[in-house]
């Protein structure tokens, strides 16, 4: 948690979400099986979803999560398949050498050089999520961070990162290894010339965090495209932005903000395998 956030704040929300039954948290499994699986189906649904929002452009993109068990290893989707086409049998075990483990299907290189440096330097983050999205892609090419110009850009306020440099398409372990630095207790890093990534103790929480961040970077852009200068815009002050943090950008209030979509989702196709 960034050294920003107030403790008594977020104490304060946090028993506001104890004291409301009616938030559900997440799941808690009965054995590794049962974890994995849940972790597949829900990868497969953030795939989808992606796919619905236009985040799917080509064989760009890809989300992982760690597997339960083999801690080593994560579970992605394969690459050349379309996101909306993806189940959950199609899906590949990539261990942080490389190799696949579980799968019939090649793996994006990209996706491993990011992604396996991710879940080694941080054990506690089990989901990354990345794609070639439109608005985070321009703004990306500021090289700027997001202001506080909403509540929903709050859930980002002091907790991510720019990752500044580009030097084409990310096939080196090295550059996996330096985004990964950037992280450090983040929920995001801003790829500079490239996109936005996001991760997340769920994979749950690290696909809302890209949603609502694609959606923050075309407020931004929308709203300094409506001005002479940035500086007329209206920011949320530091003390508003945090209260709105300890609310908005927690870790449960990403879980929570993916399950409408999940639910939707899923009256609309029960077995996510088909």
């Amino acid at each position: 948690m960034s050294e920003i956030i107030s403790l008594q704040g977020f104490e304060k929300a946090q028993n506001i979400l104890k004291n409301n039954l009616a938030i559900p948290i997440p799941p808690k499994f009965n054995s590794l099986i049962d974890e994995r699986n849940h972790r597949k189906e829900r990868l497969v649904a953030a795939l989808r979803i992606f796919s619905r929002c236009g985040f799917d452009e080509g064989v760009a993109g890809h989300i992982t999560v760690r597997d339960p068990e083999f801690t080593d290893s994560f579970w992605v989707n394969p690459f050349g398949i379309h996101f909306s086409l993806i189940k959950i049998s199609d899906l590949i075990r990539v261990d942080h050498q490389g190799k696949i483990v579980e799968g019939n299907y090649p793996v994006n290189a990209a996706a491993f050089a990011i992604h396996s440096r991710i879940h080694m330097a941080h054990p506690k983050i089990d989901a990354a999520a990345h794609a070639h999205s439109t608005y985070g892609k321009t703004w990306s090419i500021l090289g700027k961070y997001l202001d506080p110009l909403t509540q929903d850009a709050c859930a980002f306020y002091k907790h991510h990162e720019v990752y500044e440099e580009y030097n084409g398409l990310i096939l080196d372990s090295h550059e996996g290894d330096n985004i990964a630095k950037l992280l450090n207790n983040k929920k995001a890093v801003i790829l500079k010339n490239h996109g936005l990534l996001t991760v997340g103790n769920t994979v749950d929480s690290a696909a809302w965090w890209f949603i609502t961040m694609e959606r923050s970077c075309q407020v931004q852009l929308l709203a300094e495209a409506t001005v002479n200068d940035s500086s007329q815009l209206s920011k949320i002050n530091h003390t508003a932005a945090i209260n709105a943090f300890n609310i908005v950008g927690t870790e449960d209030a990403g879980w929570f903000g993916f399950q409408p979509l999940y639910d939707r989702l899923k009256k609309e196709f029960p077995d996510l395998n088909v």
